[in-house]
């Protein structure tokens, strides 16, 4: 039987509305071996409790093996939510196991978000930059966006409320500590200003915090929610502080936000595994998470700091870069008329891979910033990837014949 080579594929519109995530895509060159790569947002295997995993994996399986391989509630284990209920109430926040809904990483929160709030057209504001995951989700429900830019200490609150009152969102997604790609955490004033004007407007926080517990101060934040309350949506996640394969997460939103997100949860996908949700609960039950958590604190903050560290002695002055207290990411911002796409062709052609800042905005005005992750690299990783980065970026800024195409890839 011919197939034929015309066929015409009538596909939504909202598909066609979705950006390809350009970080997906460099993720299958930098699955070379001899790739240095500060491209991924990957946590460090040598963070994962694979033995006490392993333990954990047996000992649900022989205790009620036919019960973890059976259909489960849409919501999820109830005694993993109540897990979740308790470390919030160890930061000042009051939630009911109720209001929690287990879903397949944080990424599908942002899905289901989605789906259950935006309609074509509806105005939504995102940090500027912004988490491309973030963008691509939503952009599948056809919004129009609005950004409002962060700066050293968070977001622009002065530009957030002219947003907030004169063009009517439905949600404001914003990433309060250790944002990516940034890096940038908001201070206690701007989350006191940022609840001051979501409580003045009928718009959504929709605040993500994938990267909360991974701190390397002693700095306490607790969530923006706790003070917005219902006007606010939460969204955590095991896969920075467990794993990321096991693809689990969750949403913590008023009972009347959880029941619609619980109908377009079973639409997509009855319920998220059981079995992982039953093996991450058991490790919990039988492992100090703090103690696991602080493990890797140490070994980011390491990271970190010996990449801050070679950054200064490699650099030239004319670059700048966050010094983040937590997370996974430096933020790069090079000269004004140099382009990270032309920075990443000349990298790549030494075995180095990054992301171009430019896949985290909304407009074309930015082409001079980039991301770079330091979990994922040994210290001669990132000693050998910042030298290479450094000299090709002395190399650029002493060429006197920087072209409109090098500007403006």
């Amino acid at each position: 039987m011919q197939t034929s080579t015309n066929t015409s594929y009538r596909f939504s519109n909202r598909v066609g509305n979705i950006p390809k995530s350009f970080i997906r895509e460099i993720l299958k060159i930098t699955a070379q071996p001899d790739v240095i790569s500060f491209a991924g947002g990957l946590p460090n295997p040598a963070s994962f409790p694979i033995e006490a995993i392993r333990q954990a994996t047996s000992k649900v399986l022989s205790n009620d093996g036919a019960n973890v391989l059976q259909y489960a509630p849409s919501e999820g284990y109830m005694p993993l939510r109540q897990y979740i209920a308790d470390r919030y109430a160890r930061k000042g926040m009051q939630v009911s196991a109720h209001e929690i809904l287990i879903t397949n990483g944080s990424q599908q929160g942002l899905d289901l978000i989605g789906k259950v709030f935006i309609n074509e057209g509806d105005n939504v504001i995102l940090e500027k930059p912004s988490y491309l995951g973030a963008i691509q989700s939503f952009s599948a429900y056809q919004p129009s966006f609005l950004t409002v830019p962060l700066l050293d200490d968070g977001v622009d609150t002065l530009e957030l409320d002219e947003l907030l009152k004169n063009k009517d969102a439905k949600l404001f997604y914003a990433i309060p500590n250790f944002q990516n790609p940034t890096g940038i955490s908001y201070s206690e004033i701007k989350r006191k200003q940022v609840t001051e004007s979501i409580l003045q407007s009928q718009t959504l926080l929709v605040e993500d915090d994938p990267y909360g517990d991974i701190k390397f101060t002693d700095k306490e934040y607790a969530p923006i929610k706790k003070y917005v309350k219902d006007r606010g949506i939460l969204l955590g996640s095991f896969s920075k502080i467990i794993s990321p394969g096991m693809r689990m997460g969750w949403i913590v939103a008023a009972p009347e936000i959880i029941e619609k997100l619980l109908l377009a949860k079973q639409a997509s996908d009855l319920h998220s595994n059981y079995f992982t949700q039953r093996v991450i609960y058991q490790f919990l039950m039988d492992n100090n998470l703090d103690d696991h958590i602080a493990k890797i604190i140490d070994l980011y903050k390491t990271q970190k700091e010996y990449m801050i560290n070679c950054m200064k002695q490699h650099f030239p002055d004319e670059v700048r870069f966050t010094n983040p207290e937590g997370g996974m990411f430096i933020w790069l911002t090079l000269p004004s008329l140099m382009s990270s796409y032309v920075l990443l062709d000349h990298a790549a052609k030494e075995k180095l891979a990054f992301v171009p800042g430019k896949v985290f905005y909304l407009d074309d005005a930015v082409n001079n910033t980039l991301r770079i992750n330091y979990s994922n690299s040994n210290f001669d990783e990132i000693e050998k990837g910042v030298k290479i980065l450094g000299r090709i970026i002395k190399t650029l800024i002493s060429k006197t014949n920087i072209s409109v195409l090098e500007i403006n890839p």
